[in-house]
Parts: structure tokens; C-alpha cells; sequence
């Protein structure tokens, strides 16, 4: 391991217990201008799960303490409840196509993500995704925590120990499979983080609005990515929040994920124009397997600075 991930290991990496709600509250309360943090959580089809974490934010970290400012869920397309549950657990709720209309929707998180600029307001933004089960605040104000009490910070990741079918550590496999290879063999100083494609993390605005984000699930990697470019190892961060539980994908889906990892680490190494933006898989039929073949997401949305409405936005 490179010397210096070693001295960002120990400068850079807490647990959630380092900073009790108290302490963050506190360290608002003396802020002079009371940093704001927005909660955003992005959701397709999460009924079953988006209710109770949204209750739980709203209890636990806006009433019962006033950590989080506003709790925004964006949906991206649900042909369920989620935008019904989620509102009656206490969020605003805001459809992806309403967000910028002049610009048309493609599927993708980072889509979704990337819009949500656009409707919020707290100079902190924590992602948080929709389908986590048995929810802890501590996925909030873990990652929000370093924000408000380390000036040099500008990007914390989450890590947890993610199970998979009752067995610890065995979640997380396009990390373990694809990510985490290329972060080693091409971007070391980021070898040190345990979830570098977690989904919950929290980023001030002011680094987020610089930075582009590929539309599909390569929008993590590429996130963190460009912020080492961009602020530098020393700016960026990690905090331990326990265990994270959720929907697992099928081998399929989480082949097309990896191809659109390795896709936006491709760009990033070479800018260079990809061959052939496609994967293809199999499936067994009648007569033996058949392919079908998806495309790998190769469009990625500008940084929000150079958004005629958000500066118009900041402008008033």
C-alpha cells in the first residue's frame, strides 16, 4: 500500500461513533452561518423500504434533533407506491422528469442524482438509497458528521460490512470483482476506501457542482474519482456505520453494473472514444442459450455550474 493511503488511513477514517448527534448539533449551533444539509434519496420502485427510512430520518435527525434541513426523494419512474409511501413518511417528493424538463430524462442514477441538484438548497448533500433495510441514522449523520466538524473535508463515503444471504462480507461483488481492481491498479490513492461504490455518502455543494456525473451506475466511482482530481486525497473520507442490508441484484444485473464501471474508469484514464458501448449476456432457451445485448451507458451530464437554471438559481 502506498505510504501516503497509509497516512490517509489514519487521518481520514472514523467510525459514526466518533461524533455523537450532540457533538454535530453543537458544531452547528456555532457555526456562524449554520451549514445546511439536504438528505436525497433516490428511488425506483422502493415502496417496501423507502417509508421506514424516510421516518426514520424525519424522527431521528429532524425532530428529535435538527441535523437535516430538508428531505428530499426523487423518483425516477416508479410504477409503485414510492412516491405515495414516501410522502406520507414526511419527505418532499419531486418526479426526475419534472427537474429540468428542457433537458429529456435517460435512465440511471446518476441521472436522477445529478437532477436533484437542482432541487435542493443545503450547502452539505447526503445520498442515501431507497432500498436499505433495517435503516440506521447513523448512514446520515455518519457521513455528514466529518462535514460539519473538518473544514478540509469535502467528501465522506460510508463503509459497512454488507451480508449476502446471512453470510458476512460477501456483498458487494462488483466492488470486490471490478471496482476495487481498477481503483488498485490505476488509481491507488483511492485503494483505502471499503465501499467505494456505496451508495451513501455525503459531499458539500460546492465540490458537487464542479464535478460531471455519468447518468447509470458508473456515477459513484466516477464521483470519487474526479474528486481526487479535483480537492485531493486529504479532502476526501470514510466513516464506518455498521452493517447495510438491501436488495440484492441477480448475476445479469450486476454484470451490466461492472461494464458500466469499467466504462467510466475508461473514460477517465484515456478520454478516448470507447469501441463498442455494449455488453452482451446470456440466457438459456428453448433451443440452448440466447444473447441479448445491452448498451453501456456512455452519456454524462455537464458539471451543474454550467447550467443556465441552477446559476440563475444561485443568482437570485
Amino acid at each position: 500500500m502506498l505510504e501516503e493511503m497509509e497516512r490517509w488511513l489514519s487521518r481520514r477514517s472514523w467510525s459514526a461513533a466518533d461524533r455523537p448527534l450532540d457533538r454535530l448539533v453543537a458544531a452547528r449551533t456555532q457555526d456562524p452561518h449554520r451549514t445546511t444539509v439536504s438528505v436525497v434519496l433516490p428511488a425506483l420502485n422502493e415502496e417496501a423500504t423507502v417509508g421506514a427510512i424516510v421516518g426514520t430520518i424525519r424522527r431521528e435527525l429532524m425532530e428529535r434533533v435538527p441535523l437535516v434541513d430538508e428531505l428530499v426523494v426523487i423518483d425516477s419512474g416508479s410504477t409503485d407506491r414510492t412516491s405515495a409511501v414516501a410522502r406520507e413518511a414526511g419527505a418532499r417528493v419531486v418526479h426526475r422528469d419534472a427537474i429540468l424538463p428542457r433537458i429529456p430524462t435517460v435512465p440511471g442514477k446518476g441521472e436522477v442524482l445529478w437532477r436533484s441538484l437542482l432541487v435542493t438548497s443545503g450547502e452539505i448533500v447526503c445520498f442515501v438509497d431507497a432500498d436499505l433495510k433495517d435503516f440506521s441514522p447513523d448512514f446520515v449523520s455518519g457521513t455528514v458528521g466529518p462535514l460539519l466538524t473538518e473544514p478540509g473535508v469535502h467528501f465522506v463515503k460510508a463503509m459497512y460490512d454488507r451480508p449476502l444471504n446471512g453470510t458476512a462480507g460477501q456483498g458487494g461483488r462488483v466492488t470486490e470483482l471490478m471496482a476495487r481492481p481498477l481503483l488498485n491498479l490505476h488509481w491507488p490513492q483511492l485503494a483505502g476506501f471499503v465501499q467505494p461504490l456505496g451508495g451513501e455518502y455525503a459531499v458539500r455543494r460546492s465540490l458537487l457542482e464542479q464535478l460531471p456525473f455519468p447518468v447509470g451506475y458508473g456515477v459513484e466511482l466516477g464521483l470519487l474519482v474526479d474528486a481526487l482530481n479535483t480537492v485531493g486525497l486529504d479532502a476526501l473520507a470514510q466513516v464506518d456505520v455498521g452493517v447495510r442490508r438491501h436488495r440484492h441484484q441477480d448475476g445479469q444485473a450486476l454484470g451490466r453494473m461492472a461494464a458500466t464501471i469499467y466504462r467510466t474508469a475508461q473514460l477517465r484514464l484515456s478520454r478516448a472514444t470507447i469501441v463498442r458501448p455494449e455488453i452482451t449476456q446470456f440466457e438459456r432457451g428453448e433451443n440452448g442459450f440466447v444473447p441479448h445485448t445491452h448498451a453501456v451507458d456512455t452519456e454524462e451530464r455537464p458539471p451543474m455550474l454550467e447550467i443556465a437554471e441552477y446559476a440563475a438559481r444561485r443568482a437570485a
